[in-house]
């Protein structure tokens, strides 16, 4: 099993962050084409599931699986989304997306006085305890295939 891609947006669905580990197939789009397709999918889904969904629910879409990957959803509540693409036999992991808020995010941008959460995301330390969260979760694998 294994990672592949994050991606976070804000609400607006401007990129502030993507990070590749293991993706094996690259895109013919441009960084920038794949972002805005991306956002527009997430977005286009969100909507289907809550107008569609039998039931009424706070958590609403979460994840969907292809025969390739699966993708993670998650939406703060200050309205940021999370994206992680996985091996498909990865789990749930929305305690996971939440941590990677709560106790990365939050604590590495959200809190630094020299973050503009309008922009998008540098900061070294907080890559650097995202790598670090990442690589220790029991569903990364670190293989370059």
């Amino acid at each position: 099993m294994t990672v592949f891609l994050l991606h976070i947006y804000d609400r607006n669905g401007n990129s502030l962050y993507e990070k590749e580990w293991c993706r094996r197939k690259k895109s013919n789009l441009t960084k920038e084409e794949e972002k805005k397709l991306m956002f527009g999918m997430l977005h286009s889904i969100k909507s289907f599931v809550s107008k569609l969904s039998p039931k009424d629910s706070k958590e609403g879409f979460l994840s969907y699986t292809t025969s390739q990957y699966k993708l993670h959803f998650y939406e703060s509540p200050t309205r940021l989304k999370f994206v992680v693409m996985t091996d498909i036999n990865v789990g749930n992991i929305r305690e996971t997306l939440k941590k990677i808020y709560s106790s990365i995010y939050v604590a590495y941008i959200a809190r630094n006085p020299m973050c503009d959460l309008a922009e998008p995301i540098n900061c070294k330390l907080f890559e650097s305890r995202l790598e670090t969260f990442m690589k220790g979760l029991s569903f990364f694998e670190d293989s370059k295939e």
